[in-house]
């Protein structure tokens, strides 16, 4: 059997995790925070039938050798943590981190960590996310609450009439020593792992921690243009390996018309 079957095969599976990373970066392009994905790629094992460097029969060396490669598989989808551009909304609720860091949410029994930061509030006055979970620590707007200011370090303060300050919160920062080892679990959250390391907390604008704002949104970091060019890449890389399994099965006809 023909081994370039098998190689352009694994070249085709590959090239489908491409694109169906590229497809979900491009589904988000407008998601609040979403950081985009990249597939990684490594090469099999190879068959070797001449080490570089062997004598020959002479005695000398063979100045490089003869391998031939078993095709590809992925090695990892990583997200990509570069900042999105940052929409300005007009929003009280909508903060946004300019920088390191994650808002922390309590997402049922754990918690996770989100960069978007399109807040609400729920019929008790605390700030959730779109989904329903509680910011961490648990902000409550009293009602009488005409404007939300949020400060670079973090301070939220709930201003009522006549500038009465109704209520004050201290919003902290969530880091990662591997924000691409975080395990997304939807929603816009991520789960840390074994891999991300632990959660460091910190304050904003110290301790190379972002600051905040609000009245705007981190949107995604998404570049359109990018992936519809890594688009094009992936799909002519697979229908080149079509090419090369069709060429293989032509081989093999011709091998077995040999003999008539």
């Amino acid at each position: 059997m023909i081994r370039g079957l098998w190689t352009a095969a694994s070249g085709m599976a590959a090239q489908q995790m491409a694109i169906d990373t590229v497809s979900n970066n491009l589904a988000n392009a407008n998601t609040t925070g979403f950081k985009k994905s990249r597939a990684n790629f490594q090469d099999l094992m190879y068959q070797n039938y001449l080490i570089a460097g062997a004598t020959t029969a002479d005695g000398n060396q063979t100045p490089s050798g003869i391998q031939v490669g078993m095709g590809v598989k992925p090695a990892s989808v990583q997200k990509m943590f570069k900042e999105g551009d940052y929409l300005q909304t007009g929003n009280d609720l909508d903060f946004a981190i300019e920088g390191k860091g994650f808002f922390s949410v309590q997402h049922g029994d754990e918690v996770l960590y989100t960069r978007a930061g399109n807040f609400q509030v729920d019929r008790e006055g605390f700030i959730t996310t779109t989904a329903g979970d509680r910011l961490i620590p648990e902000v409550n707007v009293p009602e009488g609450t005409i404007l939300v200011t949020l400060r670079p370090n973090g301070r939220l303060t709930a201003h009522g009439a006549d500038e009465a300050i109704l209520a004050t919160a201290d919003i902290p920062l969530t880091s990662f020593i591997n924000p691409a080892g975080l395990f997304a679990v939807g929603q816009n959250l991520l789960r840390p792992t074994e891999g991300s390391g632990d959660a460091i907390e910190g304050i904003p604008g110290e301790g190379g921690f972002g600051t905040l704002s609000n009245n705007q949104l981190e949107m995604s970091n998404v570049s359109v243009v990018d992936e519809m060019v890594s688009m094009i890449v992936g799909q002519r890389a697979y229908e080149a390996n079509s090419k090369a399994l069709q060429t293989g099965d032509s081989m093999l006809g011709i091998a077995n018309g040999l003999k008539r």
